[in-house]
């Protein structure tokens, strides 16, 4: 098992969202690169981080943070939040990022999906969060039509790297992943899933 810690960005500084909840903020620190060489230093052989301000806004906001955990630790990170565009997915890759993680815009666009998994291939993850077994969007703040297990289904035939899976009612809550709901999608799909 690979344990990956995680480094939410918002407002430049580390912190947790109580089920990605905008108002519900715990602030860890406010030097991410410093938690970065933190958890590097700890022996993480991955870093997860995430631009909470560009999944609410729809582009990535903290890219000057991005780009120096990347130049200051040794260990690949896969980033994720408002990456809409083949330019900001680009524009991450050539930064450093080991992968980018691309969620609401898969959605919606599934001929996108499948050129970028053709250009970057094995640099593609696709976010799927589950709010109530449905996919959520835009930072969590609404639901689609999609189940997380028929989204994933479909996905997977574009060729993402892999899934990466959040159940919203366990995030933040210190409680560990849905085993049942992460169980069932791991019977569903045959490409990576990290939870």
């Amino acid at each position: 098992m690979l344990i990956i810690p995680a480094i939410d960005l918002k407002g430049g500084k580390c912190v947790r969202l109580t089920q990605g909840k905008k108002d519900a903020v715990t602030v860890f620190s406010d030097d991410p690169v410093d938690v970065a060489k933190s958890w590097e230093d700890q022996g993480a052989d991955y870093l997860h981080v995430v631009d909470l301000d560009g999944a609410f806004e729809g582009t990535p906001k903290n890219l000057n943070i991005v780009e120096q955990i990347v130049k200051q630790v040794k260990i690949p990170i896969e980033f994720g939040g408002g990456l809409r565009t083949t330019e900001s997915v680009k524009k991450i890759l050539d930064l450093g990022a080991d992968r980018v993680i691309v969620g609401t815009k898969a959605i919606d666009s599934s001929s996108w999906i499948n050129e970028l998994c053709a250009t970057f291939q094995s640099q593609i993850a696709i976010g799927i969060d589950a709010k109530n077994g449905k996919v959520a969007v835009n930072g969590w703040t609404s639901v689609c039509k999609w189940t997380a297990i028929d989204f994933a289904m479909e996905i997977e035939k574009s060729s993402p790297c892999a899934i990466i899976y959040t159940d919203i009612a366990r995030d933040g809550m210190l409680q560990g992943p849905n085993i049942s709901s992460l169980k069932e999608l791991l019977m569903n799909v045959k490409i990576p899933v990290i939870a």
